[in-house]
C-alpha cells in the first residue's frame, strides 16, 4: 500500500533580510507560487499544509489547487528566532501522515523530478528514518582560524581530488512522526544524504540571491 506521505510548507509573514520575501513578485508570481507549484506535480505527495500567520498567503494559495491545506501559526511560535523543529512539532498535532516531506517557499529552482526521486530514494532505503538534501562542495575549505579543512596547503591537491563535504541545503527533509518526536529534530538517528546540484538548490537569504533566482528561472534553471 502506498504511503500517505504530507509536505509542510512554513511561511512566515514577515521576513528580516528580505522585505515580504515570501510573497513578493518572483518573474510575475509570487515567490511562493514556485515551490507550491512544483510540489503539486509531485504523484508521491497527498497533501500540502502550509503553516503560516500570513493573511497574505491564506488568501492565496488554496485556491492554487485542493492539495494545498492552511496551519494557522500559533502566536507563540511566530517569531524569527523560534527553531523550525518546535513548527514542524506544532504541524504534527494538526496533520496525520506515514511520512512528511518539508521544504521552503526559498527554493524556488527545486523541481519535481528532484522532489520524487527524494521521496522514491527513501522509500527504497530500508536503513535510514529520515533523509535530508546537501549540496557537494569539492574547494579548499578554510576555518575561520585560516587552518585547512579538507585539504593539506603544502601539497596543493587538484580540487577535482579533493574528498567533497556536504552542505546541508535546507530544500528537502524526509521523516516520520516517530523519528521527529523521538529526535525533537527533523534530522534523525541514520539519516540518508540526497544529493541536489548547486544551483537546484539555491536558498533565498539575502536579496541579491532572489535577484539571481529570478535570472537562472528565466533561463530554464
Amino acid at each position: 500500500m502506498k504511503p500517505k506521505i504530507v509536505a509542510l510548507v512554513p511561511m512566515r509573514h514577515q521576513s528580516e533580510r528580505v522585505p515580504q520575501k515570501n510573497y513578493r513578485d518572483f518573474n510575475g508570481k509570487p515567490l511562493f507560487y514556485r515551490i507550491l507549484e512544483t510540489l503539486c506535480q509531485c504523484p508521491s505527495i497527498d497533501a500540502i499544509h502550509i503553516n503560516t500567520d500570513s493573511d497574505v498567503v491564506k488568501e492565496k494559495a488554496p485556491v492554487l489547487d485542493p492539495k494545498i491545506h492552511i496551519i494557522d501559526r500559533p502566536k507563540e511560535l511566530c517569531g524569527g528566532d523560534i527553531s523550525m523543529n518546535k513548527i514542524l512539532l506544532y504541524d504534527m498535532t494538526q496533520v496525520d501522515a506515514d511520512y512528511f516531506l518539508q521544504t521552503h517557499s526559498t527554493n524556488p529552482l527545486l523541481k519535481s523530478a528532484t522532489v520524487e526521486d527524494a521521496i522514491n530514494t527513501f522509500l527504497v532505503s530500508k536503513t535510514h528514518d529520515s533523509l535530508f538534501s546537501v549540496t557537494r562542495l569539492q574547494t579548499r575549505l578554510w576555518d575561520a582560524d585560516g587552518q585547512a579543512v579538507n585539504h593539506d596547503p603544502g601539497k596543493l591537491q587538484r580540487t577535482q581530488d579533493l574528498t567533497p563535504l556536504y552542505e546541508e541545503n535546507s530544500n528537502i527533509y524526509i521523516f516520520s512522526r516517530e523519528s521527529l518526536e523521538k529526535k525533537k529534530n527533523r534530522i534523525g538517528d541514520k539519516p540518508l544524504m540526497f544529493e541536489i546540484s548547486k544551483y537546484e538548490a539555491m536558498d533565498i537569504d539575502e536579496m541579491d540571491d532572489f535577484q539571481i533566482a529570478e535570472v537562472l528561472k528565466r533561463n530554464g534553471v
